[in-house]
């Protein structure tokens, strides 16, 4: 089958377009065809081998973790899926190589749910690790209660539009860190927008005087040290991008599959609750392309890799 790959750790170069061995089908898996996966940060670190001491590289690596497609091949033990049935994923494993940037993919049921009617393939695409990293956060880590005041860095992009939507829709006051030109798109979302940057604190505890109830950390670095001095009493903070979070009396938190919240996110998804916000879509052969877009770091929503031509028409679908 047709798939990028890695052979190495380095940049968008090593990325090679060409024919990879097809992926055997596991008693627990599904084979799925592929018809768009998201393009996330992750990816590009882990290529650039920033994840080695989590994730072991089996070389050449297919990268990717998520995916939307449709079951051509059940595993003998599955029964949740039959062939035909449209699908997304959170495909990742405990190491690297049978990703999602292919024609193919081997998914386990435990990373699967349907795919949200009311999306299209590049859409959807664009919500398994996005989607479950905000709701994992705001609903655990975080516990976001009704009526309380979140603030969430880079709300704009993929997980951070996710987090200002569904904040909402569990009762809170989101207000969202982005640059002037993204503000718009933050208050459709829900959110109330803040410019980044030097004197961000002050914007915010303008709104917030007393101080916010949590914080939702996307960015890391110098954000943590502004974001712990812009905690309410007994405020929490949680990071997704910075490990030192603990040394601001915060949590560290990495996303997991889960079918369960999947499914949750599909019908959030299908209820109207949430949207998917495709900015731009990359052929499967122009990956590297997309991941060069999508390290520039100034994407609203998400950038998403297509195959056999399931680029949205509308990029605003979802």
């Amino acid at each position: 089958m047709k798939a990028i790959s890695y052979a190495r750790y380095g940049g968008p170069e090593v990325l090679e377009y060409g024919e990879v061995r097809d992926p055997r089908v596991g008693p627990d898996s599904v084979l799925v065809k592929v018809r768009a996966a998201g393009v996330n940060p992750v990816d590009w670190k882990c290529r650039e081998g920033h994840l080695d001491a989590l994730l072991e590289p089996v070389f050449p690596v297919v990268p990717g973790w998520d995916v939307a497609g449709v079951v051509v091949q059940p595993g003998a033990a599955v029964t949740e899926f039959d062939v035909g049935d449209e699908v997304i994923g959170y495909c990742r494993e405990d190491f690297l190589s049978r990703g999602t940037f292919a024609e193919y993919v081997a998914a386990p049921v435990r990373a699967l749910a349907r795919k949200p009617r009311n999306l299209s393939f590049a859409a959807a695409a664009g919500l398994p690790l996005t989607g479950l990293t905000a709701y994992q956060v705001l609903t655990r880590a975080l516990e976001v209660k009704r009526g309380e005041t979140v603030l969430v860095h880079a709300a704009a992009g993929g997980v951070g539009s996710i987090a200002v939507q569904l904040g909402r829709h569990l009762g809170a006051r989101m207000l969202g860190t982005a640059s002037e030109h993204h503000h718009a798109y933050v208050r459709e979302l829900g959110g109330e927008p803040v410019t980044y940057g030097e004197g961000l604190a002050e914007r915010v505890r303008g709104l917030a005087p007393e101080g916010v109830d949590a914080v939702f950390d996307t960015v890391g670095g110098d954000t943590l040290k502004v974001s712990a001095n812009l905690l309410a009493p007994e405020g929490r903070l949680t990071s997704i991008a910075d490990p030192d979070v603990v040394a601001y009396g915060g949590r560290y938190s990495f996303v997991r599959p889960d079918p369960r919240d999947l499914r949750q996110l599909t019908e959030l998804v299908e209820q109207g609750v949430l949207t998917v916000h495709v900015s731009e879509t990359f052929p499967l052969e122009r990956a590297a392309d997309a991941y060069r877009r999508n390290q520039e770091g100034r994407t609203r929503g998400k950038i998403v890799v297509t195959v056999d031509g399931a680029a949205d028409a509308d990029r605003n679908e979802g």
